[in-house]
């Protein structure tokens, strides 16, 4: 039985690769050099098209512990990034030209993998993983909004930032609902005038990211940045996410002159949405202007605003934890389009997919990550049911199972997730995975 990949990333390649050492015969189609975004400038496979950085290496960051995760598994991509690296200091970064020659070679020249160039234009029946990218041919993604419905493909990546729930300073916040409706639900941080005026000019003045000749700047018709509700008015916040009205500040008994609400984004209640803070400020501005918000100077960012084009599927309604269809587990989606944001995340969901896609071919047990893992984590989330506000995400530590034990200090904390995570891998490893 040959198992087809859609899609040449990296999500692609490392599925490819994962379902070929594993003894399956793979078709993997990519409609490059047939045909080409704008993006995309070479017909190798995973083309890295915004940076060479595979961004932080340390175990005491997330995406570090990621990659250690998937090099003891047998990533190709890491395999590749580490023989292709470059300084960059704490970063893994790549020749980008090198890398993406020296995945193509492995993948061309593997016995179990043949290369098709063709553009797909219809969910092809499986078993299948299709891993097109936040870039999906018009064509294809027309198909998959079908093939879901339409409600489920979501065209526009229009996202707040996520920040860590135990950095809210709750001396300046509380819970309650707008008139105290529902079970406090939010998370209010509350400003006088005074800052509120100063926020406002703040935000107005700072410094958007460019936009790149890909992205569609019609994404702010539909839903707009924050920033440029301040320019539009000092007082369009305060009519806006921003309003004040059904909330009592415990601190004063009186309706604050204006707040921020944050909304729990997981199930675990680790992670909190800033509502209507779309945006498309430079990360460091986010920082920046964000932390002028009294409850919120001490925020820890596990995910920045953006706003760009990227079609991602509203994947906790559609897929199981093993990035499968839940109504066909032979259609499998892996990459950005699942909801996974990062380079590095890609190419995970593109493992495990594979690894899924092929025990559940061979009679296998199912490669059951759990949330302690990075690799586990990421594929929960995107998967968690009870999830209403869907956007996709970059591994962060605020999605893993917490630790049974308190750790004061940041880094330290971290590490020992780390630790635990690779252990549980190590285990998994030994018992064949």
């Amino acid at each position: 039985m040959t198992v087809k990949v859609v899609g040449g990333g990296l999500a692609g390649s490392e599925a490819a690769w994962q379902l070929a050492r594993r003894g399956l015969a793979v078709e993997l189609i990519d409609m490059k050099p047939q045909k080409m975004t704008p993006a995309h400038h070479s017909p190798e496979f995973a083309e890295l098209v915004c940076s060479n950085s595979l961004r932080g290496d340390r175990l005491e960051n997330a995406v570090g512990l990621l990659k250690e995760e998937l090099r003891r598994l047998g990533s190709l991509i890491l395999e590749c990034a580490l023989a292709t690296r470059v300084e960059a200091g704490g970063c893994l970064a790549v020749d980008r030209q090198g890398f993406a020659a020296l995945v193509t070679e492995k993948l061309r020249t593997h016995p179990n993998i043949t290369i098709r160039s063709e553009e797909i234009t219809s969910v092809p029946p499986g078993p299948v993983i299709v891993a097109t990218g936040p870039l999906t041919s018009a064509a294809l993604s027309k198909a998959i909004g079908e093939y879901f419905g339409e409600d489920h493909l979501h065209f526009f990546d229009a996202a707040a930032p996520l920040i860590s729930a135990a950095s809210v300073d709750m001396d300046l916040a509380w819970r309650q609902s707008r008139y105290d409706r529902g079970t406090d639900d939010y998370v209010n941080c509350p400003l006088d005038k005074e800052q509120y005026l100063a926020f406002v000019k703040a935000l107005a003045e700072a410094e958007e990211a460019p936009v790149h000749g890909f992205e569609d700047s019609g994404v702010f018709e539909g839903c707009m940045p924050v920033e440029v509700m301040a320019r539009r008015g000092v007082d369009t916040l305060r009519f806006g996410p921003m309003k004040p009205v059904g909330l009592r500040d415990p601190r004063t008994g009186r309706e604050p002159y204006a707040a921020v609400q944050l909304r729990q984004d997981n199930a675990a209640c680790s992670v909190y949405n800033l509502v209507g803070f779309q945006t498309h400020l430079k990360f460091p501005e986010q920082r920046r202007v964000f932390s002028m918000i009294p409850a919120l100077r001490n925020a820890e960012y596990l995910r920045y605003g953006v706003m760009h084009r990227n079609t991602f599927l509203q994947s906790p309604k559609l897929l199981d934890r093993f990035y499968r269809d839940r109504r066909d587990p032979l259609v499998a989606f892996a990459g950005q389009m699942t909801g996974v944001e990062g380079y590095v995340e890609s190419a995970a969901s593109g493992y495990l997919a594979a690894a899924a896609m092929a025990a559940q071919l061979q009679g296998r047990p199912l490669p059951e990550f759990p949330q302690e893992t990075a690799i586990g984590a990421l594929a929960l989330y995107i998967s968690d049911s009870r999830v209403e506000h869907f956007q996709p995400m970059n591994v962060n530590f605020g999605i893993l199972s917490p630790l049974d034990r308190r750790v004061r200090k940041k880094a330290e904390k971290n590490l020992a997730i780390a630790q635990r995570s690779l252990a549980i891998i190590d285990e998994m490893i030994a018992r064949g995975i």
